[in-house]
């Protein structure tokens, strides 16, 4: 892989994403869908699919495109679960995003994990 090479500001605005991996303990899938929202620093989404019913993350993106954010969700079992996340962008050949993600839950076990997401 090549790294992200960020030469003006990142923007996610309207950009859709989805995981094409995620940890064991992580909740999303690739039936999970991202609806990115940006204004100016300012990061929102809505997601949902496979086993969340809704989630939302708020978030700011520095100078080099990387995210740090909080989500909260609910899941197929109707449980709330909430965390952080620090996402690093990688720009692919194709000219789509693909996000590196370090997560930890800040309810539950606590327990951590790696994703990694790709603009559709």
């Amino acid at each position: 892989m090549r790294a992200c090479s960020v030469t003006k500001k990142m923007n996610y605005n309207n950009k859709k994403f989805k995981p094409i991996a995620n940890s064991a303990n992580g909740e999303t899938s690739e039936e999970t869908i991202f609806e990115y929202k940006q204004t100016g620093a300012i990061l929102t989404a809505t997601y949902k699919g496979g086993q969340i019913r809704i989630g939302h993350l708020i978030g700011l993106v520095d100078e080099k495109g990387e995210i740090e954010m909080r989500y909260h969700q609910i899941n197929s079992k109707g449980e709330l679960m909430t965390g952080m996340c620090h996402s690093k962008p990688e720009k692919m050949e194709n000219g789509k995003i693909r996000l590196h993600e370090v997560w930890q839950w800040t309810t539950g076990d606590k327990s951590s994990g790696t994703s990694i997401l790709e603009e559709i």
